[in-house]
């Protein structure tokens, strides 16, 4: 029992500082919080033989590091907005564009064709 919650620590002690240092880093709290509560227990249950394992502690290490990294990116990055006029106006062009395209196509349609296929009304 304490391997299992000793590997889920570590497990989720490396998911942590991978999701801190990519853009998606608010993420990281889940596993870190993950991490503490495995790790804790893993510590618990190597209090009660007497031997605590130097692995806990490095989960403990890890997991702080990735909220610490988590907590910097938080505060100190700010997300912009960029102007979003010409982003439109490119996509009402192109939508123009299109139109014309698809008002220019000459398709024949035989009619027959068009008897075999049913409508729902």
């Amino acid at each position: 029992m304490k391997k299992l919650f000793t590997i889920l620590a570590l497990i989720a002690a490396i998911f942590a500082i991978i999701f801190s240092v990519l853009p998606i880093s608010n993420l990281a709290i889940i596993p870190a919080i993950a991490s503490l509560v495995f790790g804790l227990i893993a510590f618990y249950l190597s209090k009660k033989t007497g031997r605590v394992k130097k692995i806990v502690q490095f989960s403990f290490l890890l997991t702080i590091m990735a909220l610490a990294l988590t907590t910097y990116k938080s505060i100190f990055n700010k997300t912009e907005v960029a102007n979003t006029d010409e982003i439109e106006a490119t996509e009402n062009k192109l939508e123009a564009q299109s139109v014309e395209e698809l008002e220019g196509l000459d398709i024949e349609v035989d009619e027959s064709e068009l008897e075999d296929i049913p409508f729902d009304e």
